[in-house]
This record gives structure tokens, sequence and C-alpha cells, in this order.
């Protein structure tokens, strides 16, 4: 199902956001205005994926 991979997909994104995040905040060098995009994406993907999951369920029922 395609909706099934672009889902599996939206996750790997939000966990490399998370990676990117983390590694981000770690270093003091690193611009509060990147650290805020960066948690900006991450919970627009975190967004679509409670959509899709919400499309999906809403289908099956």
């Amino acid at each position: 199902m395609a909706i099934e991979a672009h889902l599996v997909e939206l996750e790997r994104k939000h966990r490399v956001l998370e990676s990117e995040l983390h590694d981000a905040m770690r270093h003091l060098s690193t611009d509060n205005l990147w650290i805020v995009e960066l948690k900006r994406r991450k919970l627009m993907v975190k967004d679509e994926i409670e959509r899709l999951k919400q499309a999906v369920s809403d289908t099956l029922h």
C-alpha cells in the first residue's frame, strides 16, 4: 500500500531529524534559529505521520 510506504519514509525522516536536532543541541556553537527550524520540521513530519495514521484508521473502520 502506498500510504504505508509513505508512512515508513516519514518515520525514517522523523528519526533523522531527531538525530540532527540532538547533535545540534549538543554543540554550543549551533545557531538557535537552526535548532528552531529543525524542531519545526520535525513537528511537521510528526503531524503528517499522525494524519496518515488517522486516515488509515478511518478507512479500516
